[in-house]
Order: C-alpha cells, then structure tokens, then sequence
C-alpha cells in the first residue's frame, strides 16, 4: 500500500464540500478566482497610478503655458473654481458637517499651507525654468519625506537609507548648481516648493482620519483665498478660451488627485511610489513638444541621481515593511 503521506492533500474548502473531486474542483476554482481578483485589484492599481501621473504631467504642461499669460494668483484662483466642478458633488455626497467637523484643525491648516506653498511655487518656477528642471527638484520629495519621517515622526531610518538620501541631496545640489553665477530665484522656488510638498506627504500621514474628500477640498479653498489675495491688482481679464483652459486645469489637477488617492488603496504603496518617477519623463516629453525645452546633461545627471537614491529607499522600506522586525538586524533599515 502506497505511503498515506505522500497523497495529494486536498484544500481544507474541499474537505467542506465533502472531499469529493467535485469539492476538490470546486476549491481549485475558488482559489482561482480570489488570485484573478487580487491581481485585477492591483493591475487597476497601477493603472490609476500611471493615469494620475499622466493627469498631473498634462496639469503642470498647462499650468506653464497659462501662467505665461495669466499671473500665479489668477490661475491659483480659477484652478480652485475649477476643481470644485469634480469637487461639488462629492461634498454633496460625503454631507457639509463631514466636512466642516475638522480632525486636528492646526495640522490641517499647515498641511493647507504647505500644499498651497507647492503649488503656487511650482507655478511661479515654471515661468522662468523647463518643466524637466522644476519636475527634476520635485522628484527629491521622496528622499526628503525619508528624512523628515525620522525628524517629525519619530520613524526610524538606518544607515543605509540615510546613506540613500545623503546622495539624493547630492543630486538636488547637481540640478542646482549653487554658485553666484548659476542660482536663480526660479530655483529657490522650485527648491523650495519640492520641501513643502514633502511636508504636506508628512502631514498626510498625521491626518489619515480625514477623508480625501474632505483634504483635497481644503487644499482646493486654501489654493483659492490664496489666489483670491495675490490676484488683487493682477486681474486680467481672460477670454472664453483661456477661461475654459484654467477652469480645464483645476478638473485635471483635482482628477489626478483623486485618482491617486483610489491607486492607493487598490495597491500597495511600495508598489506604486516608483510609478511616480514617470512624472520626470512627461516633463520631459511635454517639455519639448509643446515648448521646445531640452534638459541639459546637469539636469539629465542630478535627475538621475535623485531618482535612483528614491528608488533605493523606495526598496528599504519595503524590505523593513515585508520582513518581522525580529528578523531585522538593529540599524540596518
């Protein structure tokens, strides 16, 4: 008689269907079909991932050329207004005392200053610099979220990770060549504005209680008082055109938000956070259809060094996520 031991073991769901071959077929497709349903979950993912990082490439490539035209206040203002058309009914169907029953008031004020700060600083860099340029300053957000985590929210960060965003700073520096001939105010706005977008990630984190909806509309009114202050004396009066062009850029700028926010939750994190280095390379494309703009080799090199240093940390903190912390050697996260 054949060892019992070396029998196929049926699953336990076919046991309970009788341990026949039906239940044994049944269990197979079963588990068939939960592994399909997870791997659509995390392919719709990353879908929405790359779409929302398409929607914020095609936000920015509009907000360069309307800011050419238009002052940062005035885009600020009907970009708000704009974003309230995707914004209106979600408020509607989340209810006004959601929304006005604030979780921690003080740090949603400054997270709405800080996304405020980002994204007027972006729009007053883009005047003067290429899109690759101001993009190549904000993909250092990762490496400065890093090493605000361990400041602000006691995480801990090994050597290596430390090491990683060391040279991150190295490739920031690259990019900005901070000499007396070289450093612009273009860039200070640009340096600047890549370290209030890595403060509001922060704040983010601290605020998980609040709904998206909830966040993305305070961010939206924050944008639009903003832009209501700095449009006084600036007001110019645009055409039908230009009218549905910044209304145009509040809808994209609040879809890609949206559909980021949804990425999030369909995938893991780690998987996802190095989809958002695709941002770089719209610029670029964007940068030279629309506007002739090509990233010279200091651009192209401090990019690069930044990238592969976010990606690197990127990776640490999937390896200290994924393996029991008894397992992890003390330091070496």
């Amino acid at each position: 008689m054949p060892d019992s031991s070396i029998r196929p073991q049926m699953p336990a769901t076919a046991a309970a269907d009788g341990g026949t071959v039906q239940g044994f077929v049944v269990a197979m497709v079963r588990t068939a079909l939960q592994n399909s349903a997870m791997r659509n979950t995390l392919l719709a993912g990353i879908l929405l991932m790359l779409a929302g990082d398409l929607m914020f490439a095609l936000n920015d490539a509009m907000g360069k050329w309307l800011v050419a035209s238009f002052s940062v206040g005035q885009v600020l203002l009907v970009r708000s207004i704009g974003a309230f058309i995707v914004l209106g009914p979600m408020i509607a169907n989340q209810g006004m005392g959601k929304l006005l029953h604030m979780e921690r008031p003080w740090l949603q004020v400054l997270r709405v200053a800080m996304v405020t700060l980002d994204t007027g600083l972006f729009y007053a860099a883009v005047v003067y610099l290429p899109l690759a340029d101001v993009m190549s300053f904000y993909m250092a957000g990762p490496i400065y979220v890093a090493a605000l985590s361990h400041l602000l929210l006691g995480e801990k960060v090994g050597w290596r990770r430390w090491l990683a965003i060391l040279v991150g700073f190295c490739g920031v520096l690259v990019i900005l060549k901070p000499s007396s001939a070289a450093f612009s105010l273009a860039s200070a706005f640009a340096l600047v504005g890549s370290i209030a977008f890595a403060f509001g990630i922060i704040l983010n984190r601290r605020l998980r209680g609040t709904t998206d909806t909830s966040l993305v509309t305070w961010q939206t009114v924050g944008s639009l008082v903003v832009g209501a202050v700095l449009t006084i004396g600036t007001w110019r009066t645009p055409s039908p055109l230009d009218i549905g062009a910044l209304l145009l850029l509040g809808v994209v700028s609040c879809s890609a938000h949206l559909m980021i926010t949804r990425a999030l939750k369909l995938a893991p994190a780690s998987t996802l956070a190095p989809l958002h280095y695709t941002l770089l390379l719209w610029a670029v494309v964007f940068g030279l259809v629309f506007f002739g703009d090509v990233p010279g080799p200091r651009i192209l090199t401090g990019a690069a060094i930044v990238v592969l240093a976010g990606l690197f940390i990127f990776h640490r903190q999937k390896v200290v996520d994924t393996v029991p912390p008894e397992n992890v050697p003390k330091g070496v996260n």
